[in-house]
This record gives structure tokens, C-alpha cells and sequence, in this order.
């Protein structure tokens, strides 16, 4: 079960992909944080997985009007607001603190340098990490990844990984997120992909073959 397949089975679950109509990476995607498969937590919330405006459609307001949307949905569907992860310093596939917070988004939650964002309509209780995630540590030694079918670029990742260890003679252990629970008990902040090696969470960032044996070289 990879991207397509999972968001068809998510759409029972209130799960939004509005993508604008032009030729390119231009869409936000969230569901409600009850069924969102990652390790937070909170009642009547939207989690944000993606918003992503890439290349020359940068700069044209896109990403704002793909944010408005989801707001404006929010509060039509009668939710207490939405929350997304973010960092103190920008990095890839995490959404910048700076542009959500210029719309009112605020630091509910932080472990080490990562961040859960929320933007709240009311005085409810605000998302949070679940407790697990505070570990960020494994029984493992070997390199593990954690992963799921919710980004488009996983499988071929998957893929690329476990062809180069198998060409080089390195292990590698893969951990398929394929359920709410799972997601939610996670020991490590998540949105599509988590890296860990001697048991410790080194990044949550999507690795390709010659990054993978750069973080192997450096750890």
C-alpha cells in the first residue's frame, strides 16, 4: 500500500488533498488528528502533513492561499483548530515555523529541536506529542527506518535502501507504519519516515542510497 492507495482508504477518514490546478507540486494535505498516522495527540484538530510549493510556483502566494483553504475548512467543519510539525531551524520536508506563524500558528509542543505547531480557535487543550515520542531511542543497533505509505517518494527510497545494502553486504531494518496505532506509539517524532542507528533517532529526513552511507561514515 503506497500514496494513492492510502489516501483512497484515508478519505473515510476526513482526509484532505486539494491541489491547485496547474502543472506541479502545488497541495496541502491534512485529516483529522484523531486518525492522522502520526505520534500526536489532541481532540477536534486538523493535522497538516504536507504543504508543499515547489519550484517556479515559489513566491505567487500559492502556499498562502493553500493554507487559507485549510483554515477556512477548519473552521467551517467546526474544529478547534489545526497543528502541523515544524523545527527551530528550517529543514526538508517539515513546514517553516516562520510562514505558519505569520497566520497565528504558535509552539505548543517541543522535542529537542522539533516542534508541534497550533493554531487554535478556541480556549480547548492544544495537541501535544504523545509520551513515547520523547524516547527517541530503540532497542536496535542496526540502522532502522521507520516509514509510511503517506509520501509519494517512500517507496522508491525503500526500494533504492534495500538493493544497495543487499549490493554492499550492510544491514538495514526496515519498520513499516501501515496502521493508526502504530503511528501513534511511535518512539520518535514522525511524518513519513524516521532514521535510527546504535538506537539512537538521528533524522526524520527521506534518504537516498549516497546519503545513507554518508550518515553510516559519520556515525
Amino acid at each position: 500500500m503506497f500514496k494513492k492507495e492510502w489516501i483512497k482508504n484515508k478519505l473515510k477518514d476526513g482526509h484532505v488533498f486539494r491541489k491547485l490546478n496547474v502543472r506541479g507540486k502545488t497541495f496541502i494535505e491534512y485529516e483529522p488528528i484523531e486518525t492522522a498516522w502520526v505520534p500526536v495527540i489532541g481532540h477536534n484538530y486538523e493535522y497538516i502533513y504536507c504543504l508543499w510549493v515547489a519550484g517556479s510556483f515559489k513566491g505567487k502566494g500559492i502556499a498562502k492561499e493553500l493554507l487559507e483553504y485549510a483554515i477556512k475548512d477548519a473552521r467551517e467543519k467546526g474544529k478547534s483548530g489545526l497543528c502541523t510539525l515544524s523545527s527551530r531551524k528550517k529543514k526538508p520536508f517539515l513546514q517553516e515555523r516562520k510562514f505558519f506563524e505569520h497566520f497565528g500558528f504558535r509552539v505548543v509542543d517541543e522535542v529537542g529541536e522539533y516542534q508541534l505547531l497550533a493554531l487554535s480557535f478556541d480556549d480547548k487543550e492544544t495537541p501535544r506529542f504523545h509520551d513515547n515520542v520523547r524516547k527517541m531511542t530503540i532497542d536496535q543497533d542496526e540502522f532502522t527506518i521507520y516509514y509510511s505509505p503517506a509520501c509519494p517518494y517512500v517507496q522508491y527510497e525503500v526500494q533504492e535502501l534495500t538493493q544497495y545494502c543487499q549490493n554492499n553486504d550492510l544491514k538495514i531494518n526496515f519498520i513499516k507504519v501501515d496502521s493508526l496505532e502504530k503511528a501513534k506509539s511511535l518512539p520518535c517524532v514522525f511524518n513519513h519516515w524516521a532514521n535510527f542507528y546504535k538506537g539512537q533517532f538521528i533524522s526524520h529526513t527521506i534518504l537516498k542510497a549516497n546519503s545513507f552511507q554518508k550518515l553510516l561514515n559519520k556515525y
